[in-house]
């Protein structure tokens, strides 16, 4: 498959929309496990997303310049824990994709697993803590599986989402271990992780526009 600069674009327009669909669901689990501001700081990190991509990338066609502008924009709007995470992503993934307007198979396969192992050293988590490594995690395990196996990356991808799904509505029945939510001991079992959330809904929105490229 191919998948071009514009779809990447189109795949961060994506997560900014849904994103801001989704605030206060992820702020109203937060509220459950933390300081209740997971959705707006998400939010406030993907309008500045947004904003480069109403001006600044609008002519770009590096795939690797948009993706690491794309993490050091986030970072830049968020101080906060997930900041430093989703920016370490965006950067290890760019770093594949450099130079390309292009990219096939191999190099979505290549980007995501560089962006969720980033995120995995970066945040020095595992799974079972009740964070975002229990989507993640999982889904580079499918993804790595399956795309070794097929050789067929939207094909693997898409199961990858499916395990990454699994993974966020297990940490209903897990205790969290890191960050504040650490503190709620037993109390924080029945209550999905929002940081879990946020990252699925990521890699839906890719699935989706990956899927619309398919198709057109």
């Amino acid at each position: 498959m191919s998948f071009s600069a514009k779809e990447l674009k189109a795949f961060l327009q994506s997560v900014v929309e849904t994103i801001e669909e989704n605030k206060d669901y992820l702020s109203e689990l937060d509220r459950k496990l933390g300081d209740g501001d997971h959705g707006v700081t998400m939010s406030i990190g993907w309008q500045a997303v947004q904003e480069k991509l109403d001006n600044e990338w609008k002519d770009e066609n590096d795939c690797g310049k948009i993706s690491i502008s794309a993490g050091r924009t986030f970072l830049s709007a968020v101080g906060s824990t997930v900041g430093p995470l989703y920016a370490t992503g965006f950067l290890r993934g760019g770093k594949e994709v450099q130079g390309k307007s292009e990219l096939t198979g191999e190099d979505l396969n290549n980007f995501w697993t560089a962006f969720i192992e980033g995120i995995k050293e970066r945040g020095q988590a595992e799974v079972g803590d009740k964070t975002m490594i229990d989507t993640l995690q999982p889904a580079l395990d499918t993804l790595k599986q399956e795309y070794a196996r097929s050789g067929i990356f939207a094909e693997a991808f898409s199961k990858a989402v499916a395990s990454g799904k699994e993974g966020m509505e297990s940490t209903k029945d897990l205790l969290s271990k890191k960050g504040r939510s650490s503190r709620l001991g037993e109390r924080s079992l029945g209550n999905q992780d929002p940081g879990a959330t946020s990252s699925y809904l990521i890699l839906k929105a890719f699935e989706s526009v990956m899927t619309s490229v398919q198709t057109a």
